[in-house]
């Protein structure tokens, strides 16, 4: 892996209930200490979030009220693997069909990014239609399908030599 490049991660969640509704008052007070563990987590880098003081607050966007936006940045794809599946988050991701739907198209997607860069929501979207239209990629991919970072400093050789 390259030590310039970060991984970029986008996760959308179509809500059963407002979020504000009884329905999931029980996983916004999860958000809390969720988000605790994943900012000090190893190898996290950045989140994106609505308040700096309220860390209930769920991000407002353009996507629509039934969205529930998850997007950050992380070190290395292990880290973020580390975080999603070793960490107290297993325990509310396993539970994560009682808040929210479930759809047959892709809701996570992942990019190398230069080390440094913040991506905004938009580029995120970006990703995640080119993932739902095209398949992986070194541009949009998962962890089932991912691609290293030198992977996807070679576009698009590495697209081509996995078909």
């Amino acid at each position: 892996m390259l030590s310039d490049m970060h991984l970029a991660q986008l996760n959308i969640a179509h809500m059963r209930a407002p979020v504000d509704s009884p329905e999931l008052a029980e996983f916004i007070a999860l958000l809390e200490p969720v988000n605790a563990i994943a900012d000090a987590a190893p190898g996290f880098v950045w989140r994106l979030k609505e308040s700096e003081t309220d860390p209930t607050a769920t991000v407002v966007h353009d996507y629509g009220d039934h969205l529930l936006v998850n997007f950050s940045v992380w070190e290395s794809l292990d880290a973020l693997w580390d975080y999603v599946y070793r960490s107290a988050h297993l325990g509310v991701l396993r539970r994560r069909r009682e808040w929210f739907l479930r759809v047959a198209e892709p809701y996570t997607v992942m990019w190398w990014i230069p080390e440094g860069h913040i991506p905004p929501l938009a580029e995120g979207m970006r990703r995640l239609e080119r993932l739902k239209a095209e398949g992986p990629s070194p541009e949009a991919f998962t962890f089932k399908d991912s691609y290293s970072s030198s992977e996807a400093a070679s576009l698009p050789a590495a697209a081509e030599a996995r078909k």
